[in-house]
């Protein structure tokens, strides 16, 4: 049977199972917020221990904060930020819109272990959630800055990473199929010819430019509200605490924190969260077209396009024995899907800073990190088990390119639109090569006829 403790906050006492790290607070947010079963991820919560530790080292370096308490907060937040203790934070995404329920569930379980430290080494001091854990800091700005923290080291350590490998895995694709002539395809209907190689390196073009947009962005979630406290004024915070609370942050991560120079729109409102997300959503739709090309292109075997065969992975009917899906596309399509829902919900949760505070933080939070952990995902799918090791069916290829009629447009300029026209009806109708029919209808000879119509010549390669 779970045991229970008393702790007791500014409203009076709650009961708490035993084994708990938190306090009282947590234990209320437990019991109002039955709404879901999301938590706010690991990476998340772990920004806001970050934040934790840079704060006790600026305060200990300002002189408020006794250095063994520090110690003893630094020493709780290290453990959290290395993924310890992952299940004492239960707290659901749908609570109160500053967050705050989040900022004292790790206040608190940092006050627990904290104290667990301090008691074991220096008996007879005491820490306090609010007081401590919490000094010169407000949830009002807390939960902000995680929300640029976190997803900056998610676009550090695995956004911009799997960007690479995609992009690194098209262009050695687009150049191992440079020589591969194909049918092109426009309105999903026969074109001109061009290469595998060229067709690759649009996608490979797409991706660079999702990688120099998401770069761009990357200096607006580096700056922070931390330091603005209640409603932007700094209240209760020293002077100097935001700029020495950035350097610690910094050499803490790796990565360059400053500052906001106007905390106020960084606590009211959340656009930059918007204008990322909205970065992650042209990234989902230029994921959504690759991986449908790629299913298209798979198509078949016998009855579609075939032009490619993507790995055999799993079997795809319960009873149709055989059949083999393109299941990391359709997985990556669904990926695309849930982001851009994820820009949905961000861009409405943004609209909702009421005068000095944005009050649907949580869900900000939750939405941006999901997608950058999923576009990560799919981008490395992609890269290793689609784009790298998909095969091409030559024959297929070969043959839909020799019975193009389009191939005719090569012969405007000599024999004019409407001829053209004409004689790739021609083709069509008969289904025969468009060289057989031109020969017929032009007084252009065989070997005349070969050079125009010579699908490589025609892709400018």
């Amino acid at each position: 049977m779970t045991t229970f403790r008393t702790e007791h906050d500014t409203m009076g006492e709650v009961q708490v199972p035993s084994s708990a790290l938190y306090g009282a607070q947590t234990q209320r947010a437990i019991d109002n917020f039955t709404i879901s079963s999301l938590r706010l991820p690991a990476r998340f919560i772990h920004a806001v221990a970050h934040i934790k530790k840079a704060a006790a080292q600026t305060n200990l370096e300002l002189g408020f904060l006794d250095a063994n308490i520090a110690a003893a907060i630094i020493r709780a937040s290290e453990a959290i930020i290395a993924g310890e203790h992952a299940e004492q934070f239960p707290v659901d995404v749908f609570q109160t819109g500053s967050g705050t329920s989040t900022n004292m569930n790790v206040n608190e379980v940092i006050t627990h272990l904290a104290s667990g430290f301090l008691a074991s080494e220096f008996a007879g001091q005491a820490i306090h959630a609010n007081d401590h854990v919490n000094m010169s800091q407000s949830s009002n700005d807390t939960i902000p800055s995680a929300i640029h923290i976190s997803a900056a080291l998610a676009f550090e350590q695995q956004l911009i990473p799997a960007l690479e490998n995609l992009h690194t895995s098209m262009l050695g694709k687009a150049a191992q199929l440079e020589d591969v002539v194909k049918t092109g395809r426009t309105h999903l209907m026969d074109a001109m010819p061009l290469t595998f190689g060229q067709e690759i390196s649009g996608w490979a073009s797409q991706i660079e430019s999702n990688y120099v947009r998401l770069q761009t962005a990357l200096p607006q979630l580096l700056q922070l509200a931390q330091g603005g406290t209640a409603v932007g004024t700094g209240v209760n915070a020293h002077a100097d605490f935001a700029e020495k609370f950035s350097q610690h942050l910094s050499a803490n991560t790796g990565l360059p924190f400053t500052p906001s120079d106007n905390f106020f729109a960084l606590m009211s409102a959340q656009d930059t969260a918007v204008a990322v997300s909205g970065q992650l959503k042209t990234l989902a739709v230029s994921l959504m077209k690759i991986a449908n090309d790629l299913r298209w292109m798979n198509s078949g075997p016998l009855a579609g396009i075939a032009e490619i065969s993507l790995p055999a992975l799993q079997p795809g009917s319960s009873i149709m024995p055989g059949k083999v899906n393109p299941v990391i596309p359709e997985a990556v399509c669904m990926v695309c899907a849930q982001v851009m829902g994820n820009d949905a919900s961000i861009s409405i949760a943004g609209q909702s800073g009421n005068f000095q505070l944005n009050v649907m933080l949580p869900l900000i939070a939750y939405n941006l990190l999901q997608s950058i952990e999923l576009l990560s995902n799919a981008c490395n799918q992609l890269a290793d088990n689609a784009i790298a090791s998909f095969s091409v069916n030559q024959s297929n290829i070969d043959k839909a390119l020799a019975r193009n009629p389009i191939l005719v447009t090569a012969l405007n300029s000599l024999i004019g639109y409407e001829q053209a026209a004409a004689i790739a009806k021609k083709a069509y109708k008969e289904g025969r090569a468009i060289i057989d029919v031109a020969k017929e209808e032009t007084q252009l000879g065989r070997v005349e006829l070969e050079r125009l119509l010579d699908p490589k010549r025609l892709t400018g390669q």
